[in-house]
């Protein structure tokens, strides 16, 4: 069979194989897409997207149970877990719909199988129909990740779970114990703990949501525990021994091993790049813990052969993912790009209360050799947050002493996910503090917090 030319083929349709795709077509390039199981990829169907269906309902819930405290009633408050997840599979389903759709009417070729690179400019795929030749000067790899299986911890889909089995459960956990406190792990701690579970979560680090500042994490740990979570940091679960109808998990904690019985367990200990099969290594491609090495444009070295997303490693997120195979898109077509900088780009986790950030901690500010200067606002303080009903919370920046650049902003409260781009727009922007405080923030909004945090760390906050 002759094998069909392309100008790009991308490996993989999440949101970093598709957007390249779509991309590249834009620019007038000839695109194919493969994927092995679902357009759109873990991101759409069993990552990002669903978990916000389910988080979303768990939010509802909990508000129910608040409704006399905004002078209403609601009695007999109850959920249907099977409908909160036949929703969530359904937000998903529309979703990748959609990408489909996207795809066809850019008109890029969507192939469904399993590729490998048997050769440089060479791609095979395995169709239900056959082995399918392509070729073309540039291959984009955006095969993503998949969740990490420690020995003796991996999930059976029974009563140890993964992601996966956590987004369909076999049945409503009572007794949960959460191995990781990580995005993945604290939002399905945050979503079954606030749907009744009896919620223990175990993190190896001296705190919960370790990439976050400090100041964050113990804010954030003292409102889990408020909701009745139980959190053991610098602890460690060893083992776990199976039975049918329950796990009984050794985990040491404070020195010593702590056995205790679970009805379920989410295993949410990182996760691996889907680098094998792909023939990888036969090329030459560089690969360091099963993550692609790449330069700061995805190049893997390898003349015409790009990876973007998960697979090239840190931070593993989506728009991490997309930003790279439109940067990767705009290369092969000889386009100006812009290489995309980690520490520019903001991470947002939808547990309970969300927490987001983008930059440096202070502690990281502090260890690059930054004098700093640290701002910080309670929600509390805000006329919007209290008239929400939500005064938990705080925003923090942090500034660099000598010439006002914003290095970082931490928050954690009501709908920080949404503000967070407030100051990703600013640090794109080199924005000072003086452009900050000179900002009129509209009100009342929880916007204007972050000009408070601004205003703090130069000792002219108002509200506070």
């Amino acid at each position: 069979m002759a094998a069909k030319n392309f100008d790009m083929i991308v490996i993989g349709a999440g949101p970093g194989g598709y957007v390249s795709a779509i991309r590249g077509a834009q620019l007038g390039l000839n695109v194919a897409v493969i994927e092995r199981e679902n357009l759109g990829g873990i991101c759409l169907n069993w990552g990002c997207i669903p978990t916000k269906a389910l988080l979303r309902s768990s939010e509802v819930f909990h508000l129910m149970h608040r409704a006399k405290e905004f002078g209403l009633s609601a009695e007999g408050i109850g959920y249907d877990l099977d409908a909160v997840v036949k929703r969530s599979r359904g937000v998903s389903k529309q979703m990748e719909g959609g990408v489909k759709h996207l795809l066809k009417k850019n008109k890029v070729t969507v192939i469904m199988g399993e590729a490998t690179v048997p050769a440089k400019g060479k791609v095979s795929v395995k169709t239900d129909k056959g082995t399918e030749e392509l070729t073309a000067m540039n291959i984009v790899l955006a095969t993503g990740a998949r969740a990490r299986n420690l020995p003796g911890l991996e999930a059976d889909g029974d009563r140890v779970w993964s992601y996966r089995h956590a987004l369909v459960p076999p049945h409503q956990p009572k007794k949960l114990l959460v191995i990781g406190s990580g995005a993945i792990g604290i939002e399905f701690a945050s979503f079954y703990n606030t749907l009744g579970a009896d919620t223990t979560v175990v993190e190896v680090m001296d705190r919960v949501l370790p990439v976050e500042d400090a100041d964050i994490s113990a804010f954030a740990k003292k409102q889990f525990v408020k909701q009745g979570m139980k959190i053991l940091e610098k602890s460690v679960v060893k083992q776990l021994d199976r039975s049918k109808d329950k796990v009984t998990a050794h985990i040491e904690t404070g020195g010593k091993i702590v056995k205790e019985d679970f009805d379920t367990v989410i295993s949410a200990v990182g996760i691996v790049g889907n680098v094998e099969g792909l023939g990888l290594e036969a090329l030459g491609v560089k690969i360091d813990r099963t993550h692609v090495v790449t330069d700061e444009f995805c190049r893997t070295g390898i003349d015409g052969l790009y990876a973007i997303g998960d697979i090239a490693g840190a931070p593993w997120l989506a728009h991490k993912a997309s930003h790279e195979g439109v940067m990767v898109a705009d290369l092969i077509a000889g386009k100006h790009a812009h290489p995309v900088k980690p520490e520019s780009i903001a991470g947002c986790t939808y547990c309970h209360p969300q927490v987001a950030s983008v930059g440096y901690t202070e502690a990281k500010a502090k260890e690059l050799g930054y004098t700093v200067k640290i701002g910080k606002f309670p929600f509390i303080g805000n006329g919007k947050a209290v008239a929400l009903g939500e005064p938990e919370g705080m925003i923090k920046t942090v500034f660099d002493a000598k010439t006002g650049e914003l290095l970082g902003a931490h928050m954690v409260g009501a709908e920080v996910t949404e503000l967070i781009q407030g100051y990703v727009i600013g640090r794109q922007l080199e924005t000072t503090e003086e452009d900050l405080m000179n900002t009129v923030f509209p009100h009342p909004t929880l916007s204007e917090m972050m000009h408070e945090s601004v205003l703090d760390a130069y000792d002219r906050v108002i509200h506070m």
